[in-house]
């Protein structure tokens, strides 16, 4: 390409570093740019929340004014600012590799509590201009206060530094491109699967005019079609829900296995709480229109569900099913009690790693009040594990997602193989993470609990019935059938194994926690 190019782009420092990694790109294939800083709306705008400001691309509007003007010849966009629907005469042309679309949840220091989820103290004040994150953080912790929060990366940050919140909410994405120390505060990682990042976070976007066909040609080396497929989906929900930067939705699709996974939380305001699907298939055909259509208001949904385990007044379970009215019926079919009241702490004395599969084995092995001779990392299975640990005060060095045992035993081998592991947990456990590790891995079972069996379990006319481990399932069914109407959730694939053996169909969350429940019940 004979012509130098012109890159629209906004004067952030974000911005700015995006327009010159495509102009970069662009120099290695031997095309020369220079970029033109133009301001948008949402520049100028600062005092106001998203959803205050008028209309859809406050953020690109006025790039694509020029772009269509001719006054520049692409403009660099976050893919996820960019309204669903290009102007008329404008294409996306290429987007880039996708940046890790986590969250950070930034933590004053003195605000820290180990004890809470997310390590933010209780009641906390969190800042944040998203509907998005605000409906995700307040499901989990309705106890916080979410104050509006505007301005470019390290404008927030510099608010957060100045105590005028406990904590800011961010996008990973940024704060890596910009290479930004953290190390002042408290740094909380938030996966994408567990706070549901907005549709097509942490891509850019690359536009033209769409008759510039040589440049469109060019671009096509910079072009990553893989990210293009599952954005696509992502950024078409977000269509077919008519929404903008205010609606509070969150859409994550990615490619694990050969299968395309969708996970999706929506709520009407951010103060509401979402609904959350998760959805897995072979090709995106079709697929956002699958999501769309499992948050139809006119739906039939369960009248009743069954779980086989008590709910306290702010279980996620209990809320997300709630919202729809729907009856709960919570009883654990099982009793657990402990096994031992002291142990000889010298077992500790060499240990590596502790590794917990439930949150019993948590709360059991902390009340023979361990004492370590030295510092040892924890390992989990699942967030309720983690979350039972957080509040003995300790973080994890691992947690274990999804419901397949193997694959986290898989996982964890990698960190402890060659180590010494202590896992304390029930009597006759079913040691599907010692069987994954190494034969040169010292493994201490300790069992802290057993567990009992309810007798003459009463049976419930539930539409679903949820059940949260094997014995439960062999407490219920001890007395009991399964009537042709009841439809089942195993919470893991251990549990899933005993319906394997009955010959009962049943749906697997994608994790073994509550808030994997909800979307199990909500996905039927």
């Amino acid at each position: 390409m004979d012509r130098k190019l012109i890159i629209g782009t906004r004067g952030s420092e974000l911005a700015l570093w995006q327009a010159n990694f495509v102009k970069d790109s662009l120099a290695a294939i031997n095309i020369t740019a220079e970029l033109k800083i133009i301001k948008t709306q949402g520049d100028r705008i600062l005092n106001l929340s998203f959803d205050k400001l008028e209309g859809k691309g406050f953020f690109t509007k006025e790039l694509e004014e020029e772009l269509l003007a001719g006054t520049i010849d692409l403009a660099v966009h976050s893919h996820k600012d960019l309204p669903t629907e290009n102007p008329p005469g404008l294409i996306i042309a290429a987007v880039s590799e996708r940046e890790d679309p986590s969250e950070l949840l930034l933590i004053l220091k003195d605000c820290v509590d180990v004890h809470q989820k997310l390590s933010l103290k209780y009641g906390g004040m969190v800042g944040t201009s998203s509907n998005r994150r605000k409906a995700q953080l307040l499901a989990h912790r309705p106890d916080l206060e979410i104050t509006d929060l505007r301005g470019n990366v390290p404008t927030r940050i510099g608010k957060l530094r100045d105590e005028k919140y406990d904590a800011i909410m961010i996008a990973k994405a940024g704060v890596a491109r910009l290479g930004i120390d953290l190390s002042e505060f408290h740094v909380e990682e938030i996966t994408p699967v567990e706070l549901i990042p907005a549709p097509a976070q942490g891509a850019l976007a690359i536009q033209i005019r769409e008759t510039d066909h040589e440049l469109f040609e060019a671009l096509q080396a910079l072009h990553h079609a893989d990210v293009a497929e599952e954005l696509a989906v992502e950024r078409t929900v977000l269509k077919l829900f008519g929404g903008g930067c205010h609606l509070p939705l969150g859409c994550y699709c990615r490619k694990e296995d050969g299968q395309f996974q969708v996970f999706t939380s929506k709520a009407e305001e951010g103060d509401q709480f979402p609904d959350r699907l998760f959805l897995e298939a072979p090709t995106t055909e079709g697929l956002a229109e699958k999501v769309v259509a499992k948050f139809a208001k006119d739906r039939k949904r369960p009248a009743s569900v069954f779980i086989s385990r008590e709910l306290g007044e702010q279980s996620y379970f209990r809320k997300a099913l709630e919202k729809h009215k729907i009856n709960i019926e919570a009883r654990s079919l099982i009793r657990t009690v402990p096994v031992m009241t002291r142990f000889d702490s010298y077992i500790l004395k060499n240990v590596d790693w502790v590794f917990f599969s439930s949150k019993n084995a948590v709360e059991y092995f902390f009340q023979l009040n361990p004492q370590f001779p030295k510092k040892v990392k924890f390992g989990v299975m699942g967030s309720g594990s983690e979350e039972m640990l957080r509040r003995k005060g300790h973080f994890t060095d691992y947690v274990g997602e999804g419901t397949d045992t193997a694959e986290v035993a898989e996982e964890f081998a990698k960190l402890a193989n060659g180590k010494i592991v202590l896992f304390p947990g029930a009597e006759n456990p079913m040691r599907s993470i010692q069987q994954g590790l190494s034969a040169d891995t010292k493994i201490i079972d300790l069992p802290v609990y057993e567990t009992v069996l309810e007798e003459d379990v009463e049976a419930s006319g539930a539409d679903v019935m949820v059940f949260t481990s094997p014995s439960n399932v062999e407490a219920y069914f001890a007395d009991n059938l399964l009537d042709p109407y009841q439809k089942v959730v195993a919470i893991g694939k251990s549990t899933g194994k005993k319906f394997d053996e009955m010959g009962v169909k049943y749906t697997l969350p994608y994790s073994p926690d509550e808030v994997g429940l909800a979307e199990a019940v909500f996905g039927l």
